[in-house]
């Protein structure tokens, strides 16, 4: 549930920013991903402290070593944590992710097995799994792509316009 409220208030107070001038937050998309990037700071911890031993207990028997597919998959979500806060990064991180939330979704299935708190359960697990993955697809689909040379970013100040060919100088 923790990575769900970091997701919703770290993303609510970005687009609060935006609304109050922060141009650099002014797009959805962007107040987005940097609530992304909390959420997954947040869970990709997880894997090294606190739940470390839970998040093990999570990985389907068939899997070979647990302890290393926690490590990676700790690294990999930090890593495109960080990828989501940079522009040129930012839709490769998205896509990464959404890739992730789909493969790791049967450890959530094996995990809501056996005696478990109704919002440890499957259902709910299910329900925070397409909030999750709606919002990486979201960056994925709605970042602008990045132009060779260029920022995808908005100026914080825009340059004075130039006058087109065919005007008075």
């Amino acid at each position: 549930m923790e990575p769900l409220v970091t997701l919703v208030a770290v993303t609510g107070l970005l687009l609060l920013a935006g609304a109050l001038g922060v141009m650099r937050l002014r797009r959805p998309a962007a107040a987005l991903r940097g609530g992304l990037a909390a959420m997954f700071t947040l869970t990709a911890g997880a894997h090294f402290v606190g739940m470390r031993e839970e998040i093990v207990a999570m990985v389907p028997p068939a899997l070979p070593a647990p302890g290393l597919l926690v490590t990676l998959t700790g690294i990999a979500e930090l890593a495109c944590a960080l990828g989501l806060l940079w522009s040129r990064t930012a839709r490769a991180s998205a896509a990464v992710l959404s890739a992730m939330l789909v493969v790791m979704f049967p450890a959530n299935v094996y995990a809501a097995n056996g005696d478990v708190p109704w919002w440890d359960g499957l259902g709910p697990r299910t329900a925070m799994q397409v909030v999750f993955l709606t919002a990486t697809v979201t960056v994925l689909i709605r970042h602008p792509r990045a132009v060779a040379g260029t920022s995808t970013e908005p100026a914080l100040s825009s340059p004075a316009p130039r006058p087109s060919p065919g005007q008075g100088r």
